[in-house]
């Protein structure tokens, strides 16, 4: 029965709108401008990187509060193993009311914040590991999309690997812990290509959009193309 209602409450915190929020206090939508996805990279467009950067840490923590309090609940005198199932149902539940707010007719965002809180919750050198492969691959290409794509089996493969060497416990004795969390990780893989299909069809025909960080680097890069 925890899973539910650790799920419940993580949906709660997932349904903070950092990026709706943000819109309104600049008197819009974030959802009826740019994209229309109710994220970091689309407020980064249109109300620019500081802007972005309050969501993407208001997004982040909101997952990170609901795995905190999901842990205190469910968690005490649990197994490491059973600690980090109730991490990964906070999560989903998070991203689940991140992406599908019932109040805002299930239009959010992409979880890709959320997911990083997730991330972080974890271990630090989970945190660490995807930071550098989404920064290099981002800065590498400009495209969002692709970092976050490439963190999440990032994530799936590291558990699985951490799993089977007994990181969360005696594989003997966590053996289906272990199967349920690879279960549910596998599931927001899923979602998280489903979230960003037109993403992925945009990349395979090089027409995704680029986001930069600083104005400099954007004219430098529109300024290399004027040149051919």
């Amino acid at each position: 029965m925890f899973r539910l209602y650790t799920i419940l409450i993580g949906y709660a915190f997932g349904m903070i709108q950092t990026a709706y929020i943000m819109g309104k206090l600049k008197g819009i939508d974030i959802r009826e401008h740019g994209s229309g996805n109710a994220g970091t990279t689309n407020t980064m467009r249109v109300l620019g990187t500081k802007a972005g950067l309050i969501v993407f840490l208001g997004d982040c923590l909101k997952c990170i509060a609901a795995i905190l309090i999901c842990s205190l609940i469910f968690g005490h005198e649990q197994s490491s193993a059973m600690v980090s199932l109730i991490k990964i149902y906070a999560g989903l539940g998070a991203i689940l009311g991140h992406n599908f707010p019932f109040y805002l007719g299930f239009h959010g965002g992409k979880g890709v914040a959320c997911t990083a809180g997730m991330i972080i919750s974890f271990d630090p050198w989970f945190t660490l590991a995807g930071v550098i492969i989404f920064f290099s691959i981002f800065f590498a290409t400009h495209y969002v999309s692709l970092g976050s794509l490439c963190v999440y089996p990032y994530f799936l493969i590291m558990e699985i690997i951490l799993g089977q060497l007994g990181y969360f416990g005696a594989v003997s004795d966590v053996q289906m812990i272990l199967f349920e969390m690879y279960f549910v990780t596998i599931g927001l893989l899923i979602l998280t290509v489903v979230m960003h299909r037109t993403n992925i069809k945009r990349l395979i025909n090089h027409n995704e959009k680029k986001t930069y960080l600083s104005s400099k680097a954007k004219e430098k890069y529109l300024k290399e193309q004027a040149n051919g």
